[in-house]
């Protein structure tokens, strides 16, 4: 047993000497989540009155109240948390409001939807709670595949990637969330970061107010 207890703490120590690339980890889910809130946040505000109609229509959109504040501070959380997560500035801080905003978004405009953004035939998860919208999507791909290889070029159709029908679950915020939850923990990490650089020059005086 012993020998065993020896054999775990070499492997234990060699894991350890990694802990100096450990700014690699924040670093990956900066550069990861930044351009897709850069996208989704630029989109908004090109769209601005389209998008706060969406927010606001109760029978096509989400029926949010004051759906042009809501608008206006989602497109906020989204450029500036995708200029905070680029730099690595204030990242704990720029975490918040993106998790509410992708907190609103699962419930109000995917929750109905289930889990998965795609209608997988296998489910990746055991809490899908929209299995009829699964087998419903698979109903119709087959018939929407069926019309185009009769009537249409499936094959040319198909070259860049195979016909799917879009399920839109929460799948996608869920995931941005839990990642914005990570770095709202760690931080935006060591080194690559002007979080760390100002916390090694102010650290102390960030500490005592």
């Amino acid at each position: 047993m012993q020998q065993l207890v020896n054999i775990y703490a070499i492997f234990h120590r060699l894991l350890d000497k990694t802990r100096h690339l450990d700014f690699l980890g924040p670093l990956a889910l900066r550069l990861y989540l930044a351009p897709i809130f850069w996208a989704a946040g630029t989109n908004k505000l090109s769209h601005f009155e389209s998008t706060a109609q969406w927010f606001g229509n109760a029978e096509w959109g989400l029926g949010l109240p004051m759906p042009g504040v809501l608008a206006a501070l989602a497109i906020a959380a989204e450029i500036g948390g995708a200029v905070a997560l680029l730099a690595g500035v204030a990242v704990r801080w720029a975490a918040i409001p993106l998790m509410i905003t992708m907190a609103v978004a699962a419930v109000t405009a995917h929750w109905t939807n289930g889990w998965h953004a795609l209608p997988e035939s296998e489910l990746t998860v055991p809490w899908e709670w929209r299995t009829d919208l699964i087998e419903m999507a698979a109903d119709r791909k087959a018939a929407a595949v069926s019309l185009l290889e009769t009537h249409g070029h499936y094959g040319w159709l198909t070259e860049a990637g195979s016909f799917t029908i879009l399920k839109n679950g929460i799948e996608f915020a869920a995931t941005y969330f839990i990642m914005l939850l990570v770095l709202f923990f760690t931080g935006a990490g060591r080194y690559a970061s002007i979080d760390y650089w100002l916390k090694r020059k102010w650290g102390s005086a960030l500490e005592q107010s």
